[in-house]
């Protein structure tokens, strides 16, 4: 039995509460909605929002009732005017922490809730319920409405945000009489105008990307000249490894009394130490009433210029012969004179050992290409598959937004390999393993050979397409630099593991196990023969997987599984042969009527490819000769063999 004075102090803590409400919310903003916020008010200024909770619920299709989101309110106060806002980082002024993430709150038709109670009652997928409510809002972006949630919370309307023309920028306003208006956002400002006028304070700096050794200008910025004395803000830089030891000059900005402006110079100390490039945020605690952090948490890109250099080339000026394999003695001795099936099982046999070969984690995968695929210019940089460009380690995808980060591109698509999802995303690290065989289709998850640093919008735009047939690289590219690397991944792939397999075509995604197109692969396995930088990249995923991709060790191996040699005994040294790139020249480069190939010794069989991988020319010559090139202009690639040794010249035509 509950005491009566028990009684009394909750009802008179539900009354204290209904002085809160949800005074505003822009769920819906133009772009890539980064503007989203909601905000609150309390008829008292200053007002403690202890014990209190936001809850977001998901009331698409009408049927819908259960909560996305959830932020605990206690520690939190409202300012002068009763307001307080949480939201993007761009929201001007600035939320209060913590900021939600870009498309936070969904477009609706939603309910948001106000509720008595700890976010951690209304963890994802908690259904909502009519008690403890301080008060709620059912929203939406056009005529649906959240039905269900609105008959548990009691709620008989629902409020449209995109009401008008170019109501994508307006926000849903509380009134003074209680009902909602369509306006466009006031966020820190009581919606009738009313209230303190506050002194709103930006932070800037008078760059975005800054270098070690450079100097940093910190500006802070008031809205309203200072008045009755000066204005002293302290900040702080510091971020993950970025610390006190890194920068030197004062952490405080003072604005005078009577000026609008100030700025202090922070120099960035180069270490002579590769760190890595890293980020400063420059951030404001705390500052006197009446003033508003108009911008906060400025971020600002230190690159380390103690970054290293390969002694081998990038993959689009590729270098030959100057990384080694590090293969053990021996590794592909069992292969010598095999043929056809005996000759893929033979492979499999040393790839996929469960007496050998390691499987790790896909959160293994992050650290593992920021080594295999860095860029050889900087040591700070991933070099990326399809767009050939290089990005800072640091930017890798660690939320939904993809604009302007890297992440991990399975050559062998998750859906078509039937491996999705199939480990782990938490890292543990190259001493924690699991062992692994042919069968182990989930192991394909996270098999670092076939998953390569890519751009997010790239990989977005190669989805789970086939490669030649449905996909060649971004739109406009003729660069060819990444088509042998995958080839060769998706080679070692169908022999690594049973069920999968290259082919012909372009099968859909629903036949699991395939992908295509093996004879567009075939040929890009010869137009881009592997180079320093696959090389070394399967050196350094040997140390973790304790397998190695033959076809980068020996490209040929495909054609004698695959292509033209199918069926025939495989011998390691009919495998492509070091080639002086001097011996043979051809000339000139570009090349508009006809070219000449020079340096012939012997009788050698002469293809010409265009950027697609069309095969458009097949001669024999045995000496020095002209070609004719009457073809529209763009990159060629001239493929010339003699023996078992061939020789790849990429040539423009004019």
């Amino acid at each position: 039995m509950v005491k009566p004075h028990t009684l009394l102090l909750l009802f008179c803590f539900n009354i204290a509460f209904t002085q809160v409400v949800i005074n505003e919310i822009d769920a819906d903003n133009p772009g890539s909605d980064n503007k989203e916020f909601i905000e609150l008010k309390s008829s008292i200024p200053s007002y403690s929002l202890d014990g209190l909770s936001l809850v977001f619920f998901n009331g698409q299709s009408g049927s819908g009732t259960s909560s996305y989101l959830a932020i605990d309110l206690d520690g939190y106060s409202t300012d002068v005017n009763g307001l307080i806002i949480f939201g993007n980082p761009q929201v001007s002024p600035t939320p209060v922490i913590p900021y939600l993430s870009l498309n936070s709150i969904q477009n609706g038709p939603d309910v948001v809730v106000l509720y008595q109670g700890n976010a951690s009652d209304f963890i994802s997928g908690t259904t909502a319920v009519n008690t403890n409510v301080i008060d709620a809002l059912a929203y939406s972006s056009d005529n649906s409405q959240p039905s269900s949630l609105m008959t548990i919370l009691g709620l008989t309307s629902c409020i449209i945000d995109n009401q008008s023309t170019n109501s994508i920028s307006n926000s849903i306003q509380r009134t003074s009489s209680g009902t909602y208006t369509v306006s466009a956002p006031t966020p820190g400002v009581n919606n009738d105008g009313t209230g303190i006028v506050l002194n709103y304070i930006t932070f800037s700096t008078d760059v975005s990307t800054i270098s070690e050794g450079q100097q940093l200008q910190i500006i802070a910025t008031s809205s309203s000249p200072i008045t009755t004395q000066a204005l002293s803000i302290n900040f702080s830089l510091n971020n993950s490894s970025f610390g006190e030891n890194d920068f030197s000059g004062s952490l405080t900005i003072t604005i005078p009394e009577g000026s609008s402006s100030a700025s202090v110079s922070i120099s960035i100390l180069d270490d002579s130490i590769n760190d890595g490039d890293e980020e400063i945020i420059v951030s404001v605690n705390d500052l006197p009433t009446n003033y508003v952090l108009n911008t906060n948490n400025v971020v600002v890109r230190v690159l380390d210029m103690d970054y290293m250099v390969s002694s081998f080339g990038k993959p689009t000026t590729p270098t030959f012969g100057l990384v080694t394999s590090t293969a053990s003695s021996g590794y592909y001795s069992s292969l010598e004179g095999l043929s056809g099936t005996n000759l893929s099982q033979g492979i499999q046999n040393i790839i996929a050992n469960p007496n050998v070969v390691r499987a790790h984690n896909y959160g293994d995968i992050y650290d593992i290409l920021k080594v295999a695929d860095q860029n050889p210019e900087n040591s700070n940089q991933v070099w990326l598959i399809y767009t050939e460009n290089p990005r800072s380690k640091i930017d890798y995808q660690t939320g939904n937004s993809i604009l302007g980060k890297w992440n991990r591109e399975h050559i062998y698509c998750q859906s078509r390999g039937g491996f999705t999802d199939g480990t782990s995303s938490t890292p543990d690290g190259i001493d924690v393993w699991q062992s692994t065989g042919p069968n182990d289709i989930m192991a394909g998850h996270a098999d670092a050979h076939h998953l390569r640093a890519v751009d997010g919008q790239e990989n977005s735009s190669r989805n789970n397409r086939n490669y030649g047939v449905d996909y060649n690289g971004p739109t406009g590219s003729t660069s060819n630099a990444w088509k042998g690397d995958v080839a060769r991944a998706l080679f070692y792939m169908a022999i690594r593991y049973n069920g999968l397999s290259v082919v012909n075509g372009n099968p859909t995604e629903n036949i699991l196990g395939q992908i295509g197109d093996l004879s567009t692969l075939l040929t890009w396995n010869q137009l881009d023969p592997s180079d320093d930088f696959e090389m070394n990249r399967n050196n350094y995923i040997y140390t973790w997987q304790i397998n190695r991709n033959p076809f980068i060790d020996h490209p040929n191996l495909a054609d004698y599984i695959w292509g033209d040699h199918a069926g025939e005994p495989w011998f390691s040294n009919l495998s492509t042969a070091e080639i002086d790139v001097n011996s043979i020249v051809v000339y000139p480069n570009p090349a508009k009527d006809s070219f000449m190939i020079s340096n012939i010794s012997e009788t050698s069989r002469v293809e010409v490819f265009n950027s697609i991988g069309m095969n458009i020319l097949d001669v024999n010559i045995s000496t020095n000769t002209s070609i004719d090139c009457n073809w529209e202009a763009g990159v060629y690639f001239i493929k010339i063999t003699s023996d078992n040794t061939y020789y790849i010249k990429r040539i423009v035509i004019q």
